[in-house]
């Protein structure tokens, strides 16, 4: 099974979030890497996610029409990523 990590974009519909994903890619000719990011409807049964959260998504059947995605762990919260900016910072 394939497993992605992104960042939560939308909590706006019941059991779906919408992840954003962002991987580097390489150009053919100069080969410079550049960022591209793709969008990715997980399920998310409890509705436990919010917004800015980092989480890791595994591939499964089709859950619906747009849904082939199921949300496997939280990686970070992004209050755990501003405390860990300022202990950095100081």
């Amino acid at each position: 099974m394939r497993t992605v990590q992104g960042t939560v974009v939308s909590t706006k519909m019941q059991k779906t979030i919408v992840v954003r994903v962002d991987r580097l890619k390489k150009h053919p000719k100069y080969g410079k890497y550049y960022r591209v990011s793709g969008k990715f409807k997980a399920h998310d049964e409890k509705g436990e996610y919010r917004s800015g959260d980092i989480v890791l998504l595994e591939e499964t059947r089709p859950l619906s029409r747009d849904k082939r995605w199921r949300v496997t762990s939280l990686v970070k919260r992004p209050a755990e990523i501003e405390t860990e900016n300022q202990q950095e910072a100081q």
